[in-house]
């Protein structure tokens, strides 16, 4: 019985860790502006109290299938914990969406976590109150009935923290926003309907690979465009090339710069698949691909409201959304790899921000190792301004 309680304990300090992490970003990085920013971040932390209540009171059970049981519940809250740990810490940092429960998609893998956990200490707790020497099936039923008290109450406490500084944000009216309008109680449209790009956009993207969790290279790139003109230039360093990157088209004039190069004339034709966010819109984006997509809710992206959509991408399609990707992968079609985009569709209609990841095996880098990852994060703000592209000059 000591090993078995050893090892239960165990389970339950990994779950107050991982619980303790979500809080912790929760608390350092959710900042909307609302007036229960801090009572939000208190809530994320209970869950922890509720892993901890199992360090001390373990639910030991002497049958070795009910130990068996106990055991994968705990790491079934675990493996449900960890993604969506991942899932806000990217959403926290991408300091975009002011939300915490956008949908019924994105929670419900917290609330099975958060009544898994429950559970595990639910059944500790009913065993320390009712004595080992209790009837198995009266524990049981006490701790089944425990934990879902507490994963009902501590998930309704979160909850209803969050959405209520949710709906505190919605009345608070932004002035402007660069993702778009801002204010109002104009719906989004769904992820399936017409999708457009502005007529103009100020574009940044960014893109970065790994091996395994190791850098192996990055693309930065800032510039903008007005119907079909464009004007851009990216920071490259990889192993495949270094410098200063650019391309510009004005009308029926186009021009390309490289590393430690000003600008020199091209044809026209090189900027076809350099318009960044209408590349991506008729890629991996396009209407016979968005049928399917998943709508992730309805989120406010600093202070215009938009709708958070997902769509499944193959490596081929990832190329041809982002051709700048050649500059980490060279000319290899990443015919193995898939990967998921979020992309975000604001109440003008128009596509405005996109961000994900592809990855598969480790060979498209030409270093060694198993698993190779590419991310990109792609925005398109302040649409639809009167802007002329310049001609670059040297």
């Amino acid at each position: 019985m000591r090993v078995r309680t050893f090892e239960l304990r165990l389970v339950a300090l990994a779950l107050t860790a991982l619980w303790f992490l979500g809080a912790l970003y929760v608390v350092l990085g959710y900042r909307p502006g609302g007036p229960i920013d801090g009572l939000v971040g208190v809530a994320a932390a209970t869950p922890m109290a509720i892993a901890l209540a199992a360090v001390f009171w373990p639910p030991v059970a002497r049958s070795d299938r009910i130990f068996t049981v106990t055991v994968w519940l705990g790491l079934a809250a675990g493996l449900l914990l960890v993604p969506s740990i991942g899932g806000v810490l990217n959403q926290l940092l991408a300091r975009g969406p002011q939300t915490l429960v956008p949908s019924l998609e994105a929670a419900y893998p917290w609330f099975l976590a958060l009544l898994a956990t429950s559970l595990f200490a639910g059944l500790g707790i009913a065993r320390r109150t009712l004595g080992e020497s209790a009837v198995r099936r009266a524990r049981l039923v006490r701790g089944v009935v425990i934990g879902i008290v507490l994963a009902t109450v501590t998930g309704s406490l979160f909850a209803g923290a969050a959405i209520a500084n949710d709906l505190a944000l919605r009345d608070q009216p932004a002035l402007s926003s660069r993702f778009g309008p801002a204010g109002g109680d104009v719906q989004p449209p769904l992820c399936g309907d017409p999708l457009l790009t502005g007529t103009t956009a100020d574009l940044d993207l960014h893109l970065s690979g790994d091996v395994d969790g190791r850098p192996a290279g990055a693309v930065s790139l800032a510039g903008e465009r007005a119907g079909v003109d464009v004007r851009w230039t990216a920071d490259v360093a990889t192993d495949l090339d270094l410098g200063r990157f650019g391309i510009a088209r004005v009308g029926t004039e186009a021009w390309t710069r490289g590393p430690r190069q000003g600008w020199t004339p091209a044809a026209p034709s090189v900027a076809d698949d350099a318009l960044i966010d209408q590349q991506v819109l008729t890629t991996a984006l396009a209407d016979g691909v968005r049928a399917t997509a998943e709508n992730r809710g309805v989120e406010f992206v600093e202070g215009a409201r938009g709708r958070h959509c997902r769509v499944a991408v193959d490596g081929p399609t990832f190329v041809a959304a982002f051709p700048q990707v050649r500059w980490l992968v060279g000319d290899d079609t990443l015919r193995r790899w898939r990967g998921q985009l979020d992309y975000w569709v604001f109440t003008d209609g128009e596509l405005g921000r996109v961000s994900g990841s592809v990855n598969g095996p480790a060979e498209a880098f030409g270093i060694s190792g198993i698993q190779d990852t590419i991310r990109i994060e792609l925005t398109a703000t302040d649409r639809d301004t009167v802007r002329s592209i310049v001609k670059p000059v040297g």
